[in-house]
């Protein structure tokens, strides 16, 4: 293995691993199926940067050859046969993710076709691609709870009770952001102030607005917004409003909340995107350009 590998093709390899996912998550499920002794991909750091993770992994590999030398060269071969790049879809808003990607494992190729048989890899290559998506694809359960969530979704649509169906909303978007890890809070009360919710998301604590009744107009927002600042100095808020706001709701006096709406919610459980990404993606926005309202197809 150590004359079969130079230190050049490491370094590629390590280059491949650390751009070819955005999320570590993506990365972690990758790695958990390519290697057989996968035992390893949990016993390594996952705090710090993926170059940082991916170089612990590959240097304890290298130290171990005994016990991961067909691991390596199992990892080898999976980057090189790696062609589906659309994970980097969502995060690639002018494509250069995806072309730094594909030029890693391009140079990772040219560097492994040397000592790794060209027809093995043709004939492996749709092998593994099939067992790959059916592991990851079985291990997550979300496609189903998320076709579950989709179901009431439709029933509270169709409900004619609004004060039952602006009530139902708060209980499912509750569930739908325990589905995502959210820590979410039922609605509750504070100095008479009615809260619909509450959660969690990347060290940042939320109050949730939901409404289902007609368009949100610039009265609501700034209601909401009071309600956020008048909580923490740095306060945010997520106002979900299924039918949307009116043209001239938006303000620029409106900084600590981001709008989340139908689009948005179908669209979470199509599966098209995950709520965790979406409210980081709408997030970024509203700090970079100031928009607080830029639903999933503006994205």
């Amino acid at each position: 293995m150590e004359k079969k590998f130079s230190p050049q093709s490491i370094f590629t390899l390590k280059e491949a691993l650390s751009v070819i996912f955005w999320k570590r998550d993506d990365l972690k499920d990758f790695l958990t199926v390519a290697i057989e002794n996968n035992a390893i991909v949990n016993s390594i750091s996952w705090g710090g940067t993926k170059r940082q993770t991916v170089n612990e992994l590959i240097e304890r590999m290298i130290n171990r050859l005994d016990i991961y030398g067909n691991d390596l060269l199992s990892l080898f071969i999976a980057v090189s046969d790696f062609d589906d790049f659309s994970n980097l879809k969502f995060w690639d808003d002018d494509g250069s993710k995806t072309k730094v990607a594909m030029e890693a494992v391009s140079k990772l190729r040219n560097h492994t076709k040397g000592y790794i048989q060209k027809t093995k890899e043709l004939e492996e290559s749709e092998k593994r691609r099939k067992e790959t998506a059916k592991k990851i694809e079985k291990s997550r359960s979300l496609v189903d709870q998320l076709n579950s969530l989709k179901e009431r979704f439709y029933v509270l649509a169709a409900t004619k009770d609004l004060q039952k169906r602006g009530y139902d909303l708060e209980k499912f978007l509750y569930d739908l952001f325990l589905l995502y890890d959210l820590e979410p809070k039922g609605s509750f009360k504070i100095y008479g102030e009615q809260i619909d919710g509450a959660f969690t998301f990347q060290g940042t604590d939320y109050l949730l607005e939901a409404k289902w009744k007609k368009l949100v107009d610039r009265s609501d927002l700034a209601a909401f917004c009071y309600k956020v600042e008048n909580k923490f100095k740095t306060g945010v808020g997520l106002l979900v409003t299924i039918e949307g706001v009116t043209s001239e709701a938006i303000s620029p006096d409106f900084k600590s909340i981001i709008i989340m709406d139908g689009l948005d919610i179908t669209t979470i459980l199509d599966g098209r995107v995950s709520l965790t990404d979406l409210l980081f993606k709408k997030r970024r926005r509203a700090v970079e350009t100031g928009k607080i309202y830029l639903n999933y197809s503006q994205l």
